[in-house]
């Protein structure tokens, strides 16, 4: 005779039970990689060390169990797509996304209550500690950001500036510049249009990096003859996007 759905339910619960008296392996400082499935099964869950991160990717169906799995062994499951929290009651052209690496952690906080002082609303894409993150994935949480219209600006502090404009200029819509004092900034602004500005915490110091950022979001873009110059950055993009 088959066992009743109860009977069932109970030997998964003692099974769990089990489980979670066996010593888990370290947690891994590193998030665990997106699995190449769209489905994310008990499975995909208990393959991972407890504590960890899972990353999830854009459309993936999570199961019930695997969630409740999840919970019980404290893996974390970051869900492509969802972002920082927007403050959408500020007007789009007061709000600003900012974001660092482990090397920019400290100059991002110093810029944050700068950038509150001056009337922004701030968003902040991380990092939230010194530990070790890849430049890359900050910068382009900023990026997206300006790129989708959540934010009219955006800023990304790396050791250099260098990595994260690269980074930013990847995604489309967007025009990122490293500015390293008060002529970089203007230009980047007047001439070249940028919507997103990157900073080195490695070479400039604080009270710098702020006169850079007032410098920067008080610069209105020039137009005129700069514009068919920032068209031609534009069709540029447009062309590899076919």
């Amino acid at each position: 005779m088959p066992p009743t759905d109860a009977e069932v339910r109970e030997m998964v619960r003692k099974i769990l039970v089990r489980l979670q008296e066996l010593p888990a392996p370290a947690a891994s400082q590193q998030p665990a990689p997106a699995p190449a499935s769209r489905l994310i099964d008990e499975a995909a869950i208990r393959g991972l060390a407890a504590g960890a991160t899972l990353q999830v990717p854009p459309g993936a169906l999570i199961t019930p169990l695997a969630r409740q799995v999840a919970a019980e062994r404290q893996i974390t499951l970051r869900e492509a797509g969802a972002g920082p929290e927007v403050d959408t009651k500020t007007p789009v052209l007061q709000r600003i996304a900012i974001g660092a690496d482990h090397g920019g952690y400290a100059l991002k906080e110093a810029l944050k209550p700068h950038l509150q002082a001056l009337g922004y609303a701030v968003t902040d894409c991380g990092t939230h500690s010194t530990d070790a993150v890849d430049y890359p994935d900050l910068a382009y949480a900023v990026a997206r950001l300006v790129a989708d219209g959540k934010c009219a600006a955006g800023i990304v502090v790396d050791g250099a500036g260098i990595g994260s404009c690269m980074a930013a200029n990847k995604v489309p819509g967007v025009r990122a510049a490293l500015c390293y004092d008060h002529a970089t900034a203007v230009n980047s602004r007047e001439h070249n249009h940028a919507n997103v500005l990157t900073l080195g915490a490695g070479l400039i110091g604080v009270n710098l990096a702020k006169q850079i950022v007032t410098d920067w979001l008080a610069t209105p873009y020039g137009g005129g003859r700069h514009a068919k110059r920032v068209e031609k950055i534009t069709d540029i993009e447009k062309r590899y996007l076919k």
